[in-house]
């Protein structure tokens, strides 16, 4: 989810709430302890030197029980960060505590925001040698085309 998505869609919400992608709510009385933006600058296994940018997220577990970020004043967060440090618009990233610090994008299902799990990969697989993923297929799925195919009576084998 883009920077733009989320300012589109927080008006439209009573409350804030973020959900990991296993169905655990992350505590209602979280914060947003920061906004920013992340720059990325490295190199690949293949050579190819990249730049990412995301916006940050920082969710923060604290003991203010009686704490609810409302929509509006996480808006105006988004705000102030755009204005006072010329956040763009990109994806976002949320940095959220479970056993470790973790990364997770962002999508929403209508209700809550989703923490979706973020996983590694390999952005030089050519360079590294690794293999396409060749299609997995079930032999029951297999048409047989009568005049292609081989009988053990045709003699083709």
């Amino acid at each position: 989810m883009k920077l733009s998505e989320i300012k589109n869609i927080l008006p439209t919400l009573d409350n804030v709430e973020f959900q990991l992608e296993n169905g655990t709510f992350v505590p209602e009385h979280f914060h947003v302890t920061e906004v920013g933006t992340i720059t990325k600058s490295f190199i690949d296994c293949g050579g190819t030197i990249r730049n990412e940018k995301v916006v940050n997220f920082q969710l923060w577990n604290a003991n203010d029980y009686e704490h609810r970020l409302k929509p509006g004043k996480l808006l105006n967060i988004i705000r102030l960060s755009e204005e006072k440090l010329g956040i763009e618009d990109h994806e976002i990233e949320v940095e959220y505590q479970n056993v470790t610090i973790g990364k997770y994008d962002l999508e929403f299902n209508g209700k809550t925001f989703v923490l979706k799990n973020k996983t590694t990969a390999c952005l030089a697989q050519e360079a590294c040698g690794i293999p396409t993923e060749k299609k997995k297929l079930n032999f029951s799925d297999l048409s047989i085309k009568s005049n292609t195919s081989c009988t053990p009576e045709s003699g083709c084998c």
